[in-house]
């Protein structure tokens, strides 16, 4: 049994109800990203303020919304699938725009930014290279442009378990540079629809996401371009682990 000095003290969260079972089922052993698990007070808080949507406590959107949060806060800090407690690892596969599944080990290696963007598109036509970036530079751009975060709601849910179908709005605000880009501080959103196959435990085991990465990229590409000496000058966001990801969450 660990001792009370080795367990990890998890604050509350009440949209990631796994972070409080993984205090108290693994006491430390989890495997977490950035050696500890992630505090998402801010992202919270711009939740709050920005969500078109209140669900009420205990209804199934409420359950998709807090499931899809959950499962955004495992693949963005945890470093082992094995560790996962909102996906079926076995089965588990995740389509973007009706591209090739990757499988939970794939979309963990890749991350979340660069699965849900990675394109077919010839290079000169990309806003952005997944191929080129990695789990960490994909999430250090976002976290720059983003430094209040990156939050995300469920706008409906039209069918429930086995086969979850939702609508989905994700939405921040451009205060920080992305890209070579100035940041304008206006909000950058945009909305999807997600279908996703679940098993008798709630656990993902097919996720499919469709969008349009346009709506994304109109806004961080509005700014004017700037050196790379400059980026350091206006400042990257606070590198802790605070943010929340593009899905989900």
């Amino acid at each position: 049994m660990a001792s009370e000095k080795g367990k990890i003290q998890v604050a509350s969260d009440k949209y990631r109800q796994v972070l409080h079972e993984d205090e108290a089922a693994a006491a430390g052993t989890i495997e977490w990203r950035h050696g500890g698990p992630p505090i998402y007070d801010s992202v919270n808080k711009l939740f709050e303020q920005g969500r078109t949507k209140v669900w009420a406590e205990g209804s199934l959107e409420e359950t998709v919304q807090n499931a899809i949060k959950s499962w955004e806060m495992e693949l963005s800090h945890k470093t082992r699938v094995k560790d996962f407690r909102t996906i079926n690892p076995e089965k588990f596969k995740l389509f973007i725009n009706g591209r090739e599944g990757l499988s939970a080990e794939e979309t963990l290696k890749v991350g979340s930014y660069n699965a849900l963007l990675k394109s077919s598109v010839p290079d000169e036509f990309k806003y952005y290279k997944a191929d080129e970036e990695s789990f960490e530079s994909s999430h250090d751009a976002f976290r720059s442009a983003f430094p209040r975060g990156f939050a995300w709601e469920v706008i409906n849910v039209y069918t429930g378990p086995p086969v979850v179908t939702y609508k989905f709005r994700h939405w921040g605000f451009f205060e920080g540079p992305f890209k070579l880009h100035s940041p304008t501080g206006e909000m950058v959103q945009f909305y999807g629809v997600g279908i996703m196959k679940v098993d008798e435990s709630l656990r993902a085991e097919d996720v499919e996401i469709y969008y349009d990465p346009a709506e994304l990229f109109a806004g961080l590409l509005k700014g004017p371009t700037i050196s790379e000496s400059n980026i350091e000058q206006q400042g990257h966001a606070d590198n802790t682990t605070t943010q929340s990801c593009p899905y989900h969450n």
